[in-house]
């Protein structure tokens, strides 16, 4: 069966529903996924699952890749970082979500949402909303990750927002080396400048990432760019 929106659209229907009817946003999921044929979000998340773009993006990712996952906001980035996570853990591996953006129950939210049950996983899930985060917070927190872990860093911009943090391009640069020293794949959630035209280009691309700061983006070597349900995977050398 074919899904009459992306998912990531469905959960804001859904978001939607709950404001509208004053239900819990789990009841309004439910009622979601039945209008989509299913009996709940849970059977719907799963056969999302089986086809999502974060298992042929995870197909395309090796032990060292610095990663750079780019959308307007809406769009699904914050989702497809998730499931990028979901599916590492799956084949056994690890997976941590770094973020500065959301609390921990927004982040339980959206694991729900495609289905994900951190329980499940056990202590190769983990996931981070501390202020404190940056490239060497990354680092200490994933000094025992063992080789082909996933670490989902949401998101790129916000690194170097407190003055103490190094600047955003020594950052990147020293969760390179950590990446590729110890054969991680570190993934970069990323805003997308306002000037992006989705009529000129079904999606965004490396021009299009919104840089406050100073950043060599020659520095990741996989990109993953999102719009509309679209999605574009390139390996950049």
């Amino acid at each position: 069966m074919r899904l009459s929106a992306p998912i990531y659209r469905l959960k804001r229907r859904a978001k939607v529903l709950s404001r509208a009817e004053r239900i819990p946003l789990n009841e309004a999921l439910d009622r979601v996924a039945v209008a989509e044929g299913f009996t709940s979000w849970s059977l719907l998340a799963a056969r999302a699952s089986a086809t999502a773009p974060s298992r042929a993006l995870l197909a395309r990712l090796n032990p060292g890749d610095l990663v750079l996952l780019g959308a307007r906001p809406g769009h699904g980035k914050t989702l497809m970082g998730l499931e990028l996570i979901m599916e590492a853990l799956k084949l056994g591996r690890r997976g941590v979500f770094f973020t500065l953006e959301y609390s921990e129950n927004d982040v339980l939210d959206r694991l729900r949402s495609i289905g994900g049950d951190p329980a499940v996983f056990g202590d190769r899930f983990a996931f981070d909303t501390s202020d404190a985060i940056s490239a060497g917070y990354i680092i200490d927190r994933l000094a025992s990750a063992p080789q082909g872990s996933v670490a989902v860093v949401d998101y790129l911009q916000l690194l170097d927002q407190k003055r103490e943090n190094p600047e955003l391009m020594v950052q990147v640069r020293a969760l390179k080396a950590f990446a590729s020293a110890r054969g991680l794949i570190i993934v970069f959630i990323s805003q997308i400048d306002r000037s992006y035209d989705a009529s000129a280009r079904p999606c965004p691309d490396l021009k299009d990432v919104r840089l406050p700061n100073p950043l060599d983006l020659t520095l990741f070597n996989k990109t993953c760019f999102l719009n509309d349900g679209k999605v574009q995977i390139e390996a950049l050398r």
